[in-house]
C-alpha cells in the first residue's frame, strides 16, 4: 500500500514547512517528504500540481446527533460531511439521547463509527451526568473507553465548585474541559444578542456578560487546579481578551471561535431570521473584528463549526421558537479561506494552523503534523477554485445553513485518511471502505 504525491504545495505548521514538494506514503503513514522522492514501483502516484498538500483537518465541535436524534444527523451522514468538507477527523459532543455520560456509551459511538464513519470520530464525554450540571459522570470510565474531552456543551455548568471538582479529576486523566460559558441567570433566555437588533425584533436579547462572566470564572478556575480548559465557540471580545491575559500567565487554557461568527454579525438574523440563530448569538461588528484580530495573532487555538443539524420544520418557525444551531462541516474550510485568507490577508499557513496543528494540540489528538511516522491524514486545497454554497446537494442530513448561495474562493478537493482516497467532491457520496476509517481511539 503505496502512495506518492508529487508536485504539491507543502504546507505543515508543526514543521514550518511551506515548499513544493513530495510525499510518499506507504502502509497509512508518511513514509518521506521532500524533492523528488523515489518511489516504489507499484505506488500509485497522484500530481497534486496547483494544490496546497495539509495536515488532514480537523473538527473538535460536531453534534452528529447520534445515538437519539438520527433525523437530524447520523454518525454516517455527519462524517460523510466532514469528510466531503476536507475533514479528516471530528470530535463528537455529549449531548445525545442518551447522553455520553458513560462507557456504554462512548464504546457504542466508537462501534457504531467504526460501522459507518467516512472520517475519524472521536468522543466527547458529558461533565455531569444527563448534562444536568448536578452530580459528575463517569469521568474515568469515559477515559479508559476513548473519550478525547469533556463537556456539557448547550449547557453552562452553573456551579463553580461542581466545575472545580470536574477540572481537577479531568486533570487525572489529562483531559480537556470544553466549557460552554453561558450563564444563566445573565443568559435569562435571550433569543438574540442584546442590543439594536434584539429591540428591533422585540425579542429578548443575550447579554455577553452572560459568556464572559463564565470565562472570567474559568479563567481563575484554570488557575487554581492548572486543569486544561478550552472556551467552546467564543463570541465576544471581552472573551477574547480574558483568554488572551490567560494565556500571557501561562494558564492552559484554549478557545475556538466559529466561521458563523467570523463572517457574520447580528445583523444577518435581520435577512436569515432563524437561520442566523445560535447559541452564543451572532454579536456586533465589532465582536467579529475582534476575534479576527485574535485568530491572526495567534490567541485562537481553532476554528471549529459547531455543526448543529436540525430538521426543515424545525428551524421554519417564528425566531424565538425555532432551536438554536447551523450547520456547516461542508462549507466550513471554502468560507475560511474565502473570508480569512483572500479577503483579511491571513497567511495560509496561519489558516492551515487553525484546522489542523492546532486542534491537534489543543486535544493531543493524533494528527496535525506530516512528520515521518504520522498518520497520512490529509486534506488538499485548491486556493483558486471558486464554490457556490448549495446546500441541497450536501451529504448531511440537514439544510439550516446561513451562508446558502454565498461564492467563495478556495476549497478543499481531496481528503486522505491513512493514505486512501474519501472523497473528491462534496456533491458525491463519500466512500468509506472499512480499511478506509481509522482505529479511532486516543492512540490511533
Amino acid at each position: 500500500m503505496a502512495l506518492i504525491i508529487r508536485n504539491g504545495r507543502v504546507c505543515d505548521p508543526s514543521q514550518g514547512l511551506d515548499k513544493v514538494a513530495d510525499i510518499l506514503v506507504i502502509d497509512g503513514r508518511i513514509a518521506a517528504l521532500g524533492e523528488r522522492l523515489e518511489a516504489p514501483p507499484e505506488a500509485e502516484a497522484l500530481d497534486a500540481s496547483g494544490l496546497v498538500v495539509a495536515p488532514g483537518f480537523i473538527d473538535v465541535h460536531v453534534h452528529l446527533r447520534e445515538p437519539g436524534f438520527v433525523a437530524k444527523e447520523t454518525i454516517a451522514t455527519g462524517t460523510r460531511a466532514a469528510a466531503a468538507g476536507g475533514f479528516t477527523a471530528v470530535c463528537c459532543m455529549a449531548n445525545t439521547s442518551p447522553v455520553n455520560d458513560s462507557p456504554l456509551v462512548t464504546r457504542y459511538i466508537l462501534d457504531r463509527a467504526r460501522e459507518s464513519a467516512a472520517c475519524r470520530v472521536y468522543p466527547i464525554g458529558a461533565v455531569t451526568k444527563g448534562l444536568q450540571g448536578e452530580a459528575l459522570a463517569d469521568i474515568g470510565g469515559m477515559a479508559e473507553a476513548g473519550v478525547v474531552a469533556l463537556s456539557d456543551d448547550g449547557h453552562g455548568i452553573a456551579n463553580a465548585n461542581l466545575m472545580r471538582r470536574a477540572l481537577e479529576y479531568a486533570a487525572d486523566f489529562d483531559l480537556p474541559v470544553i466549557d460552554h460559558c453561558e450563564n444563566r441567570d445573565l443568559a435569562a433566555g435571550g433569543v438574540v444578542n442584546e442590543g439594536a437588533v434584539s429591540t428591533h425584533l422585540g425579542v429578548r436579547g443575550m447579554t455577553r456578560a452572560a459568556e464572559e462572566a463564565d470565562v472570567a470564572r474559568d479563567v481563575v478556575l484554570a488557575s487554581l487546579t492548572g486543569a486544561r480548559v478550552h472556551i467552546a465557540h467564543l463570541s465576544t471580545a471581552g472573551s477574547l481578551e480574558l483568554v488572551r491575559r490567560a494565556q500571557a500567565e501561562g494558564l492552559p487554557m484554549t478557545c475556538e471561535v466559529t466561521p458563523h461568527h467570523l463572517a457574520l454579525d447580528e445583523s444577518a438574523v435581520l435577512e436569515l431570521g432563524a437561520l442566523a440563530k445560535m447559541n452564543p448569538p451572532l454579536r456586533t461588528a465589532a465582536d467579529v473584528e475582534a476575534l479576527l484580530e485574535g485568530v491572526a495573532d495567534g490567541v485562537v487555538a481553532c476554528i471549529a463549526t459547531d455543526h448543529a443539524p436540525h430538521a426543515t420544520l424545525e428551524k421554519d418557525q417564528v425566531l424565538s421558537h425555532a432551536p438554536f444551531g447551523v450547520t456547516g462541516l461542508e462549507c466550513a474550510v471554502s468560507l475560511m479561506l474565502d473570508r480569512l485568507h483572500w479577503r483579511q490577508g491571513i497567511s495560509l499557513m496561519r489558516v492551515v494552523e487553525l484546522f489542523s496543528t492546532g486542534p491537534a494540540r489543543a486535544f493531543k489528538l493524533p494528527g496535525g503534523t506530516l512528520q515521518i511516522g504520522s498518520p497520512a491524514d490529509m486534506t488538499l486545497l485548491d486556493l483558486s477554485r471558486e464554490t457556490v454554497v448549495d446546500a441541497s446537494r450536501w451529504q448531511s442530513k440537514a439544510r439550516n445553513c446561513p451562508f446558502n448561495g454565498w461564492r467563495l474562493k478556495g476549497a478543499p478537493v481531496l481528503t486522505l485518511i491513512d493514505g486512501k482516497r474519501v472523497t473528491l467532491d462534496s456533491a458525491a457520496p463519500a466512500k468509506a471502505p472499512m480499511e478506509m476509517v481509522a482505529t479511532l481511539s486516543r492512540t490511533s
